[in-house]
C-alpha cells in the first residue's frame, strides 16, 4: 500500500463553507464578512458538486466556475494542542491554504498532494482558496508547435489539471474546482509505520520477491517483514528507514480475472508480538511481445498473452470526481462482469484514487495509465513545469508501489499524433517529457510496468493501425466496411469503435424524455469532434443503413421507437463482429478498449454503461464479445465459414461444438456436430465443412442458385453438463434478410430463490431484448435461435420482490408481457 501515511490521521470532510467572490477580490480570509453568501460543501468534493447540491448549478447547461475564487473554510474547534500535519491530497488547481490566517501553501497542480506542518492550538480555522484558472490560461508561453482543436483554450497545456470539462462535443463544460481529494489532519503519533513501500515480483520459475522498505521509528527491536507464510527481519538503512526483503518459493500469483485468480497476499510487519497489516500485493510479471519484427504489441502476463479487451475509463461522476470506494465499485464490477480485463485512464481524463486500483487489484481488471498529457506541445523547456510533472508522477507510482493491478505507463495521449496530424516532421512527435523525465521516473518506482512514449505509436504514422499501439476508428467514426478490422491489420487499439450508444428507454424516460436525434436537448448529449460536420450519431445511423439495409432518417421520421430499437442493437453488432474478427486466433491483434465505459451525461453517449450506472444495450454485446470461453464464426469467402472455439482459463475444458445452417430461420438444411477438448489458455480452428462432412455454400460467395439458407447458428455446449456456454451467429445476406416474422412464448419462474425468464421461439430471433425495472437480466439484446428455450437469470437492483416487464425481439410483433 503505497503512501501509507494517508491512511492515517482525522478526515476534515464535514463543516465545510464555501463563498465564491470574483477574482482577486480577497487577498486573505480575514476580508470574509457575515454578509458573503456561503454554502455547504462536501470535501473532498468541488465547486460544482456544492452548488449541484444547492440547486444553483446544473451539469447539463454548466456555467464557467474558472472565472471566480472559490474559498473553503472550516472551523476545528476541541483538537489537542500541538504539532500536527495537515495532508492535502489534490487541490484543483491554483490553490492557496491558510492555517489560523498564516498561508502556508501555494500549489500549482491538481495532481500533486501536499503534507503541511502545522500547530494545533484547539481552536483553529482552516481555509483553502482556489484562484481563479481563467487568468492563468490567458498567459503567454513558450511558442507551440501544433494546436490542437478539440481542447479549449490553448493556454491548458501550461496549467497541471484535468482536460475534462475543456473539451467542447467530448464532455459536459463542468470545470474541476476545489478539494476533490481528501483533506486529513495528522499527528505525528498516530502511525506506527510511515512512508511505506511494498515492491512484489515474480520470476521465471513462479517464485515471488517482496521488498519492503518504511520509516518506523527509533527501535530497539527490529520489525519482522511476514507474507504468505514467508517472513524475515528488517535491517535498519544509514537514511533511518527499515528495509526487508522475502523470496517466496511458488507463490501463488496474480491473474487478471479471464485467465486466472487475482490473488492478493497480505503484507504485514511485526514489532515484539504487535502485528499490523501494512498493505496487501500480487505477484505477476509483466512482459510486452513486439513479435519478430518489432511491430506488434501484445502484453504476456506470467508468460502467457493476454488479449486485454475492456475499455477506456472516463470519470465515476463528472461533477464531484469522486475517488472513494463505493462511487467506483459498481462500475468497476459492471466492467468485470463484461468480462473486461482491462481499463484505461486516458491523459485527457484525472488520476484517479488508490482505492481505484485496490478494486482492479481485487476484481482481476489490468489498468492501462496514461500519465495526464494529452494532444499539447507541453513546455518541456520549462522547469517549473517539468518539476511538477515529476512530482505528480513519483506521487502516483508511490501510492500505486503494491498494486499488481497497474500493467501499463503510457506518456500522454495522442501528442505524438496531434503533431503527425499537423505535417510536423518525426523529430517534432516525441520529446524529452516523454523520452526522458516519465521513463526514468516509472524505472525508478515500477520497473516492472512496461512503459509505453505515447498512445498511439510504432507506425509510419503515429496513427498507422498496423504496428504499435493505435486509436482505431476505421469501423465507427471514419465508417470503414467492417472488413476493414482485419484488413488494417491492427496490433493493439488502446481506443476504438466510439459510438453514440442508445441507453435504455427507462433511462431515456427519467432523464431525457425529448424526441430522439433532432430535438436540441438530445443533441447536446451527443459526442462530437470540434468543428467537424458529423458527430457520432451520423456514424451509427451509417451502420444501422449498412447492417439492417434500411434508410435511418425516413425510419426516424416514420417510426421513431423502430428506429430507436435498431439503433439500440447496431453498435452492438458491429462491436461484436469487430472483436470477433480481432480475437481469432490468426488475427494481428493482441488486444482493444473500446471508447468509452461509462457516460457522463444520460443520453447517447460513447459509454456502454449510462451516467445512471445502467448497461447500455451495448455492454450486453461486450459482454458476449468478451467471454473468457468464446465461440466466433469468421467470413473467410470462398474458403467458408470458420469456427474458432477459445479458452483463456486455467482448466482444460471439454466441449460439444453444434452448427446448423437454416433457412427461413427454422428450417435446418445441414447441421453437424463434433467433441473437443480445449487446454488452459489455448484456441483451435477447424472449417464449418469439417463438421458438415461434405460441402455447403456456408457463406454464398459461390452464389450456385438463390441462396439456401438465411442465418447459421453455432453453440459450445459443456460436454458434461450440455449446458451451452457461448453462442454465435453467421448472415450470409445481412441481417435484414434474416427478419422473419416470428411466435414467441415468455415464462417467468422463481427457482431456489431466482427468477428465470424461459423465452423461446419458432424462428431464430434478433436482439432480444427485456425491460424489466428494477432487475438486471443475465443477459440482453442477444440473438436466439429457434426451438432452444433461454433462461435469462433476473437479478435484483431495485428493491421489488418479483419482476414484471415485456419481451420483445427486432422481428416479434409486439411485446409479450410476464
Amino acid at each position: 500500500m503505497g503512501d501509507h501515511r494517508r491512511e492515517h490521521g482525522t478526515k476534515l470532510d464535514s463543516g465545510w463553507r464555501l463563498c465564491l467572490t470574483p477574482p482577486g477580490a480577497w487577498s486573505a480570509p480575514s476580508m470574509r464578512t457575515a454578509e458573503t453568501a456561503a454554502f455547504d460543501a462536501p470535501v473532498p468534493g468541488t465547486v460544482a458538486g456544492a452548488l449541484e447540491r444547492a440547486g444553483l448549478f446544473d451539469r447539463t447547461d454548466p456555467e464557467p466556475l474558472i472565472d471566480r475564487d472559490a474559498w473553503y473554510f472550516l472551523d476545528i474547534a476541541g483538537g489537542a494542542p500541538g504539532p500536527a500535519v495537515l495532508a492535502l491530497d489534490g487541490l484543483a488547481t491554483i490553490a492557496e491554504v491558510y492555517w489560523n490566517g498564516e498561508r502556508t501553501l501555494s500549489t500549482r497542480s491538481m495532481f500533486v498532494a501536499h503534507e503541511i506542518a502545522v500547530t494545533v492550538s484547539g481552536d483553529d480555522r482552516l481555509a483553502i482558496c482556489f484562484r481563479a484558472l481563467a487568468p492563468h490560461l490567458e498567459r503567454r508561453g513558450p511558442r507551440a508547435r501544433w494546436r490542437p482543436q478539440m481542447i479549449v483554450p490553448q493556454g491548458l497545456r501550461l496549467v497541471r489539471t484535468t482536460l475534462l470539462g475543456h473539451m467542447p462535443g467530448w464532455c459536459p463544460s463542468v470545470q474541476a474546482v476545489g478539494p476533490y481529494r481528501p483533506v486529513r489532519l495528522r499527528r505525528p503519533q498516530e502511525a506506527k509505520f510511515e512512508d511505506v513501500q511494498i515492491r512484489a515480483a515474480l520470476d521465471d520459475e513462479g517464485n515471488g520477491h517482496l521488498h519492503v522498505s518504511l520509516r518506523a521509528g527509533d527501535r530497539s527491536v527490529p520489525p519482522e517483514l511476514c507474507c504468505a507464510g514467508f517472513r524475515a527481519t528488517m535491517e535498519r538503512m544509514p537514511d533511518g528507514r527499515w528495509s526487508g526483503d522475502l523470496a517466496m518459493a511458488d507463490v501463488e500469483p496474480w491473474w487478471p480475472h479471464t485467465h486466472g485468480k487475482p490473488v492478493l497476499h497480505a503484507v504485514e510487519v511485526r514489532v515484539a508480538g504487535d502485528r499490523q497489516v501494512i498493505g496487501r500485493t500480487g505477484f505477476r510479471r509483466l512482459h510486452v511481445d513486439r513479435g519478430p519484427e518489432g511491430s506488434g504489441f501484445s502484453l504476456q502476463v506470467n508468460g502467457v498473452p493476454v488479449f486485454c479487451r475492456g475499455a477506456v475509463w472516463t470519470t465515476a461522476d463528472i461533477v464531484d470526481l469522486p475517488g472513494d470506494r463505493e462511487r467506483y465499485a459498481p462500475l468497476l464490477r459492471l466492467a468485470r462482469e463484461a468480462g473486461m480485463n482491462m481499463l484505461r485512464i486516458g491523459g485527457t481524463m484525472t488520476y484517479e484514487a488508490k482505492a481505484f486500483f485496490d478494486l482492479c487489484d481485487e476484481l482481476g481488471i489490468l489498468v492501462w495509465q496514461d500519465f495526464m498529457l494529452a494532444n499539447f506541445d507541453y513546455p518541456a523547456a520549462d522547469p517549473e513545469f517539468c518539476d511538477l510533472l515529476r512530482e505528480e508522477a513519483k506521487q502516483l507510482l508511490s501510492r500505486l508501489s503494491a498494486s499488481p493491478s497497474l500493467a501499463v505507463l503510457c506518456g500522454g495521449s495522442e501528442m505524438f499524433q496531434q503533431a503527425a496530424m499537423l505535417g510536423l516532421p518525426k523529430a517534432s512527435w516525441s520529446g524529452a517529457l516523454t523520452d526522458n523525465l516519465l521513463p526514468e521516473v516509472a524505472q525508478a518506482l515500477r520497473p516492472d510496468v512496461p512503459y509505453v512514449a505515447n498512445s498511439p505509436f510504432g507506425g509510419a504514422m503515429p496513427f498507422s493501425p498496423d504496428a504499435g499501439v493505435t486509436h482505431y476508428y476505421g469501423v465507427g467514426a471514419y465508417s470503414r466496411p467492417l472488413e476493414d478490422a482485419r484488413r488494417a491489420g491492427v496490433r493493439f487499439a488502446a481506443e476504438s469503435l466510439a459510438f453514440a450508444h442508445v441507453p435504455e428507454q427507462a433511462t431515456l424516460d427519467a432523464h431525457l424524455p425529448v424526441p430522439s436525434v433532432h430535438d436540441p436537448r438530445w443533441k447536446a448529449r451527443v459526442p462530437r469532434d470540434r468543428g467537424a460536420s458529423w458527430d457520432f450519431e451520423d456514424v451509427r445511423d451509417h451502420y444501422l443503413g449498412l447492417l439492417y439495409d434500411c434508410d435511418p432518417a425516413r425510419l426516424r421520421r416514420e417510426n421513431p421507437a423502430r428506429y430507436l430499437d435498431l439503433s439500440r442493437a447496431v453498435s452492438g453488432e458491429v462491436m461484436e463482429a469487430t472483436f470477433a474478427e480481432w480475437r481469432r486466433p490468426q488475427s494481428t491483434c493482441k488486444g482493444a478498449l473500446v471508447w468509452t465505459l461509462q457516460d457522463l451525461l444520460p443520453g447517447a453517449g460513447w459509454g456502454v454503461i449510462d451516467a445512471t450506472g445502467l448497461p447500455k444495450p451495448a455492454w450486453h454485446a461486450l459482454r458476449r464479445a468478451f467471454r473468457p470461453v468464446q465461440l466466433l464464426l469468421s467470413d473467410e469467402g470462398t474458403n467458408g465459414l470458420d469456427l474458432h472455439v477459445l479458452n483463456d482459463t486455467d482448466a482444460e475444458r471439454r466441449f460439444v461444438l453444434e452448427i446448423a445452417c437454416l433457412r427461413d430461420g427454422r428450417q435446418p438444411v445441414v447441421s453437424g456436430r463434433c467433441e473437443l477438448s480445449l487446454d488452459p489458455r489455448k484456441a483451435t480452428t477447424m472449417a464449418a465443412t469439417d463438421l458438415f462432412g461434405a460441402f455447403f455454400d456456408t457463406t454464398y460467395a459461390f452464389r450456385f442458385g438463390p441462396p439456401a439458407h438465411d442465418v447459421t447458428v453455432a453453440v459450445l455446449r459443456d460436454r458434461e453438463t450440455a449446458s451451452p456456454v457461448a453462442e454465435a451467429f453467421h448472415f450470409p445476406q445481412g441481417r435484414a434478410s434474416a427478419l422473419h416474422p416470428a411466435t414467441a412464448t415468455v415464462v417467468l419462474e422463481e427457482i431456489d430463490g431466482r427468477w428465470l425468464l424461459q423465452i423461446s421461439s419458432d424462428r431464430l430471433l434478433q436482439s432480444v431484448h427485456i425491460d424489466c425495472p428494477g432487475f438486471l437480466p443475465s443477459d440482453n439484446w442477444f440473438h436466439l435461435a429457434p426451438g432452444t428455450p433461454r433462461a435469462i437469470c433476473l437479478t435484483g437492483t431495485g428493491g421489488l420482490e418479483r419482476p414484471t416487464g415485456e419481451v420483445g425481439a427486432l422481428n416479434l410483433p409486439g411485446t409479450l408481457s410476464f
